[in-house]
């Protein structure tokens, strides 16, 4: 079992940055691949981004990519995603997910514990 919380959302003006940090307690953490996903009001939660197991190979959604980065501390069991150039369009409730499985990253169905969110607003 593995528990995840993140922290680091809030209300940034467009062009601004943020760090959300997810940080991991229960199984080893170096055990999970990670990643962010976000849900934008009134629709379906989406891929953001994905880091594998020791942090050697990252994946991002074309709509991020150039302007998110994410990492992870695997000796402080913690996954990062910073966010940079931030957009309207970027309002959503992110959440932090880990996986035990192979497969896909940008596959919902390929993590098996998921964060309670956090919530990013960029205004205009």
């Amino acid at each position: 079992q593995v528990q995840l919380v993140e922290s680091g959302g809030g209300l940034v003006q467009a062009g601004g940055s943020l760090r959300l940090s997810c940080a991991a307690s229960g199984r080893p953490f170096s055990s999970y691949r990670m990643g962010w996903f976000r849900q934008a009001p009134g629709k379906e939660r989406e891929f953001v981004a994905a880091i594998s197991r020791a942090g050697g190979s990252t994946y991002y959604a074309d709509s991020v990519k150039g302007r998110f980065t994410i990492s992870r501390d695997n000796a402080k069991n913690t996954v990062y995603l910073q966010m940079n150039s931030l957009k309207p369009e970027d309002t959503a409730v992110y959440y932090c997910a880990g996986g035990l499985s192979t497969g896909s990253y940008s596959d919902q169905r390929r993590y098996d514990y998921w964060g309670q969110g956090t919530q990013v607003t960029v205004s205009s």
